[in-house]
């Protein structure tokens, strides 16, 4: 038993050390993605320490269970109610309630039904569907009549979007930031009211042994999403699954380049990925939104059959509210050439996708 000790010790310092290397390729960043896990396993095995036989190191091996339980938490303690983040409260200055829901399908997911039950009951403003191709499209044609505005962008490729809204679309467009075959969604939308704002939908591939090698893709996506953010002069909101960590370098890059808020700190993980496997469930559908538009609820709701949950938020506008401007990080000169060459790389990089992209 002793043995086995070591030996995760040594594996929670590897998959600890290994997102630190400054390189792209998948084998030094997913280990980011099992934070949590790694911080969990830390503390159970630091507990099973006091039952195996000591020796001469063991009080040593303790003590660096205990430094990495503190380095992981110092990050993850951000992520709870823990952490002390003022709430904010709707005035007369404010908007309505809006609620959307953000939903990685699963593009082989045939549960169409459950998905549409899924909206009819929770009654989003908006929402944002990902992997959705032809058949889902058409599946959820029945909508349509609730959700009059609409900027579909159909691939067979599970990178297929979908954007479906109540409120009035002025005008939408489609990015292909890095590669032809990888979209994102920009859509200005008016309220009632008179309340404008932009809703970004992304969804960049992620870097694994089954996918892209790298993830420069990934981390141009986003950059270039968070360049675009930043010649907005209305409330945004940028959505999607990210195939990234919230506390990864490239999403601290991203939200420090565009300049907005990630509403998960002092709130919870909102974990999505695995929607099947909660102990090895990870954050990695994200939300990022400027400093005018106030969260109120964030959270996963029940699975409909994709390998993600779906994430449901209610927010309002109040751009005469300027409470959050400390909660802004800007980048700083060398942190935006480095976004800078970060997204031409995304740009170089050319990942191997099929058009058509079949279930095994």
């Amino acid at each position: 038993m002793l043995t086995f000790y070591y030996i995760f010790i040594s594996l929670l310092f590897i998959f600890t050390i290994l997102p630190k290397i400054p390189s792209s390729h998948w084998i030094f960043r997913v280990p980011d993605f099992g934070k949590i896990q790694i911080t969990y396993l830390t503390i159970i095995l630091f507990g099973i320490g006091f039952f195996v036989e000591k020796n001469q190191y063991f009080w040593y091996s303790q003590a660096f269970l205990l430094v990495l339980f503190v380095y992981h938490g110092i990050t993850l303690v951000k992520y709870t109610p823990l952490y002390p983040v003022k709430k904010h409260q709707r005035n007369s200055h404010s908007s309505q309630k809006i609620h959307f829901i953000s939903a990685n399908v699963y593009q082989f997911n045939t549960e169409f039904n459950r998905f549409i039950d899924l909206i009819n009951r929770n009654k989003p403003e908006m929402f944002l569907t990902m992997e959705s191709d032809s058949h889902w499209e058409n599946a959820l044609q029945v909508l349509e009549k609730d959700y009059p505005y609409q900027h579909k962008v159909t691939l067979e490729n599970t990178y297929g979007m979908h954007f479906y809204s109540k409120i009035k679309i002025e005008d939408s467009k489609t990015h292909f930031f890095v590669a032809d075959d990888i979209p994102s969604i920009e859509a200005h939308l008016k309220t009632e009211e008179g309340f404008e704002f932009v809703f970004f939908g992304v969804h960049p591939p992620p870097p694994s042994p089954t996918e892209e090698e790298t993830s420069k893709e990934r981390d141009g996506d986003i950059l270039s999403v968070a360049k675009r953010v930043t010649e907005i002069q209305k409330p945004v909101i940028v959505v999607g699954d990210f195939n990234n960590v919230a506390w990864s370098k490239s999403s601290i890059l991203f939200r420090k380049t565009s300049e907005l808020i990630d509403p998960r700190v002092g709130r919870a993980f909102v974990s999505t990925f695995h929607a099947k496997y909660r102990l090895f469930r990870f954050p990695i559908d994200l939300m990022f939104h400027s400093e005018d538009i106030f969260i109120e609820e964030l959270k996963t709701l029940e699975n409909f059959g994709s390998d993600h949950l779906p994430v449901y938020c209610e927010f309002f506008i109040d751009e005469k509210n300027d409470q959050q401007e400390e909660r802004i990080e800007t980048a700083d000169h060398e942190e935006k050439e480095e976004a800078e060459e970060m997204i031409q790389e995304g740009k170089e990089e050319d990942g191997e996708r099929d058009t058509v992209v079949t279930e095994d």
